[in-house]
């Protein structure tokens, strides 16, 4: 039984209303190493339902396939009382995963998704990238024609830039952009976020605790296994890790007053900068899970805001985003 515990805020201006804190899953079966018990995973998205949690995001590309499968088989009891949201765009099936955003290839995908899913409808379907080879009208025109069908009920685009992002919300109205954002990576501020706010859509960020940094739990990358994909990210690198750390020791000072964790913090962090913005932390572990939705119940005021945002300003971050040969092949 749930006890709706949990704040919800509304994504876009079509309807869509999710859990302030949702969880992402990516993490249960890709991308971190070694990977759990996937008996476990289903257990722990059962309670973090029973918990209140009704907002988890997966992938068609994480496994691949094997995520979408264990988030169908989890929530299946329940599906009707959860949001999902996954994403397509990736041509997976060829062992060598490239952008695919053609109509005819989302037709196809749609349809495995769902599935996979066990259900017949998605709640927000994602574009995941930026397609260059396939003009967003057409994404977004198929999407709408998903839409209209009842296959899909919203939908939302991945780390895309306000151009793209005004051109299908014209389309297709957007209801999510699924982004990074957090402390440490605050680039959406200056031209996204203005667009979002004017166009009345929501913001989902991933990696909100900056891929466990923010934690505080990570002091150098030798902590990382070595097939953990953070090893090859720039702002994991020694050097990086180093100067980095001023933004995490600047978390744990406000944390200690606060009676709070720094993780706690850097949601909490989120959850103030706007009313549409959800994050989708993600984690194996159930007291993670706990910790990371008690951000809801932390209250930052103006000055603490104010206090972060000006430290984080300050910092010069080492390392980008992604390494320099992925970013360059990332359209926007």
């Amino acid at each position: 039984m749930t006890n709706n515990s949990l704040e919800k805020r509304k994504l876009g201006t079509q309807g869509l209303e999710v859990s302030a804190i949702g969880l992402g899953c990516m993490g249960m079966s890709h991308g971190y190493t070694p990977l759990p018990d996937r008996n476990e995973m289903i257990k722990l998205i059962r309670t973090a339902y029973d918990k209140g949690e009704t907002f988890f995001d997966t992938a068609e590309v994480y496994g691949p396939f094997t995520n979408e499968e264990l988030v169908g088989e989890a929530v299946e009891p329940f599906r009707k009382e959860v949001v999902i949201a996954t994403k397509f765009g990736w041509d997976v099936a060829n062992g060598n995963p490239g952008l695919n955003s053609r109509p005819e290839h989302i037709r196809i995908v749609v349809e495995q998704s769902l599935k996979r899913l066990r259900t017949d409808y998605i709640d927000l379907y994602y574009q995941h990238r930026v397609d260059p080879n396939v003009p967003i009208e057409d994404v977004a025109g198929t999407v709408g024609d998903l839409i209209r069908e009842g296959k899909v009920k919203y939908w939302g685009l991945s780390e895309a830039w306000s151009e793209t992002i005004r051109r299908a919300h014209a389309v297709t109205p957007v209801s999510a952009l699924q982004s990074e954002y957090s402390i440490w990576f605050r680039d959406l501020e200056k031209h996204v976020l203005p667009t979002l706010e004017e166009l009345g859509i929501g913001l989902v960020p991933f990696s909100p605790l900056g891929k466990g940094f923010l934690t505080g739990h990570i002091d150098n990358a030798s902590q990382l296994d070595e097939k953990d994909f953070r090893r090859n990210l720039p702002r994991f690198q020694e050097d990086a890790i180093a100067v980095n750390k001023a933004i995490v020791d600047l978390i744990r000072k406000i944390a200690d007053t606060k009676g709070a964790t720094p993780a706690q913090i850097a949601l909490a962090w989120l959850l103030a900068k706007k009313p549409y913005i959800s994050p989708i932390p993600g984690t194996t572990k159930l007291v993670r899970f706990e910790e990371n939705i008690g951000a809801a119940d932390v209250e930052l005021s103006q000055e603490e805001m104010n206090q972060i945002n000006e430290a984080s300003d300050k910092i010069e971050f080492v390392g980008g985003q992604y390494p320099e040969e992925v970013l360059k092949r990332m359209a926007r």
